[in-house]
Order: structure tokens, then sequence, then C-alpha cells
């Protein structure tokens, strides 16, 4: 399939197509033969926990490493062979923000952009554009270090929107935010593909993230993809859903606990007074109304939903997604993977028109080593 794609449409093609990556790193196998294909103009998400590739693969998708077999074209263009083209249509934001702290947030986007050969006209106009877009204007002038973090990461965000990318990598974009600044990037990624036709590639160990979010996931486990479809449709195939039963008088938890048992067949889970089941009939509730109804148990709350992600997620692999898998680590990989904003290969130019000034450029700041 991969060898029939051509570069010719860059609308009609998907946005990424991945067969078969494998990456080792000694006797660690960080990928295990993955395959992906992502629709372009849409969010599609990596789930699953530390350790179980997600970084791997973002980092070969975006030519930051080379798999050991396998091939990846990224709007149909081979991450090997042509990883100069590769890197002029993506954006990476790692897990962590990579700003200049003590540039402001305006001097931050201008450097980018100087890095990837714009003008300086046109560097600060794209600047001011993604300070408004990213609502950062009002701090355009502040030193990043002032900024809080979810500022911060709004900041690095935009650092990596500045050359226009087609597609954009999100490497765990909201960890350790709040929750407030953990909905804003939320809408951001709403923004970018609702508004903007930007494909998303979201790794995530958040459930809720990638329920929210993504269009399709695939379900990350020890290097494989062991599941893969909308929410809704990974939802469905565990083939379960929770029965939630809360007495309104604590006293009668433990008749709620005994029905409960006797129904479905197996001991239920308590939380406070909330006793809960997986159930695979959809019968068990009204089974349940009727015994604690004929008991005179007055209920406060009861429900039979589907199986939320987390759910899914337990079943398929066994073990809770936010659970860390210890293991070696890639070769100059930051702790928990790719650590901040990658600009495109364009910035390796460095390139400046003659009628520019540098005095007051950041990027005139920065070594000429560090521009190649």
């Amino acid at each position: 399939m991969l060898a029939d794609m051509t570069v010719r449409d860059e609308h009609a093609i998907p946005a990424i197509v991945a067969e078969g990556l494998v990456k080792r790193y000694g006797e660690t196998t960080a990928l295990d033969g993955v395959n992906l294909e992502v629709p372009a103009g849409t969010v599609f998400g990596l789930l699953g926990p530390n350790g179980a590739g997600k970084t791997t693969a973002v980092r070969v998708l975006a030519t930051l490493i080379r798999p050991d077999a396998g091939t990846a074209l990224i709007g149909g263009y081979d991450v090997r062979r042509d990883s100069h083209r590769v890197r002029r249509l993506i954006g990476l934001t790692g897990q962590y923000a990579s700003v200049d702290e003590m540039l402001t947030g305006a001097e931050n986007l201008l450097m980018i952009g100087r890095l990837l050969g714009q003008s300086r006209s046109e560097a600060k106009a794209r600047a001011r554009e993604l300070l408004a877009e990213f609502r950062l204007d009002d701090a355009a002038d502040r030193p990043a270090k002032t900024y809080s973090g979810g500022m911060r990461r709004r900041l690095d965000l935009a650092a990596s929107l500045v050359g226009r990318p087609r597609l954009l990598f999100l490497d765990e974009p909201t960890t350790g935010l709040d929750p407030r600044s953990r909905n804003e990037m939320w809408e951001v990624v709403r923004t970018l593909v609702g508004e903007h036709g930007v494909t998303v590639l979201l790794t995530t160990q958040y459930l809720e993230e990638a329920d929210q979010l993504a269009d399709d996931i695939a379900v990350v486990d020890h290097g494989r993809i062991i599941a893969q479809g909308s929410p809704d449709e990974l939802k469905r195939d565990t083939g379960t859903q929770t029965l939630a039963v809360r007495p309104v008088a604590g006293s009668d938890l433990p008749l709620v606990i005994s029905t409960v048992t006797d129904i479905v067949g197996a001991s239920p889970d308590i939380a406070g007074t909330l006793v809960s089941a997986q159930v695979t009939d959809p019968a068990v509730l009204p089974a349940v109304v009727r015994r604690l109804d004929d008991a005179g148990v007055t209920v406060g709350e009861i429900t039979l939903r589907s199986s939320s992600l987390d759910e899914v997620f337990l079943s398929l692999t066994g073990h809770p997604a936010e659970e860390s898998a210890a293991g070696p680590r890639a070769p100059g990989a930051t702790p928990s993977g790719s650590g901040g904003t990658t600009v495109s290969a364009s910035a390796a130019a460095g390139g400046h028109d003659d009628d520019d000034h540098d005095d007051d450029d950041p990027a005139a700041r920065i070594p000429a080593a560090t521009r190649s």
C-alpha cells in the first residue's frame, strides 16, 4: 500500500501511514510492528501508560529517530528518504514546555520564526497573530518565566504553529496542568482541527483527554497496538456495562450489596455508599430495581452506563492506563519522552532577508552553531 501512494494531492491522502514500525534499544523493543493510518483533519489519539511506546512512535514519525524496520509516510513523504520535506509539514510539542524563560513571549515566537527563515517583519506579524489567538497578547512583553504553567503550555504550542504545520504532534500536552488549564488546551486543539484543518496526533495517558478530543484511538501497550477505533467503538466492543446503585440510607448498604451480588453473580465494587458492578445483560437493572423495591429500600441513584475508557483499557491490558511501565529509555530521551517544541527542517537554514537588522532580534543572540 505504501509503495502506491504519491504526494501529488496533499489533501486526498492520509496525514500518516505507518506499517510495521519497529524500534529497539538493546534488548528492549519500544515499538513492535506498529501500523497506523491517520486521516487528514482529524485528532488521532495514542493511548497508553508510560513506557508503552507512544513517545517513541512520535519520535519516529517526527524524523527525530530512525526506525529499525517498517515504513512511515507523513503527507505522502517517507520519514527516511524525505525527512527534510516531512519536517516542513509538522510541528511537535513535547511533554514539557521548552520555551526560553529569559525571553518574552513575543521574542520566543519571533526567534522561532527567524529560525524558520521568515523575515523579521513576517516573524513579528506571525508572533502577534499567535499571541492573540492563544490569549497571550497581554503578556507578550513579559518574560516567559513569569507565565503560569498553562500560559507556558499555550506559548509552547503557539511556537510549534509558527510555521503553519499541517500535522501537529502533541506528546502528552496537558501533563502537570490544573483542570482549568487542561480544558483550555482542549479548546485550543478543537479550534486547530475544526477551524484550521490541522491534523493532530495526540499521545496521552489520560483517558478523559482521549475521550474528549480523539476521533479515533489506538491503545498501545508494550510497543504494540492492541485495539483501535473511535471512543464509542472501543467502549462498545468490551461488551460490558456498569451498574451503579446508591441507597438513600447508609443502613441499607449491606442489603444493596447482597442484592447486586446475587443478581450479577459476582462481588461488586464498593466506594462509600456506591455499589457498582460490570454486567453484560441490561435486564439486570430492572431486576435490581424490583428486588430493592420489594425489600423497601429507597434508592438515591441507580444507573446502567456504557464502559468508560478507563474500564476499556483495564479490560484490554489488565492494568490501568496511568500505571507506569519501567524499562530502559531511549538514548538521549528525556525522562518522560520528548521535551519540547521542534521546528521544521527549514529552520536549519536560518535564512534572513538582506533588509533585516538583527540588533533587536532574539535569534541573532543564538550562537551560530545552534542554528544549524
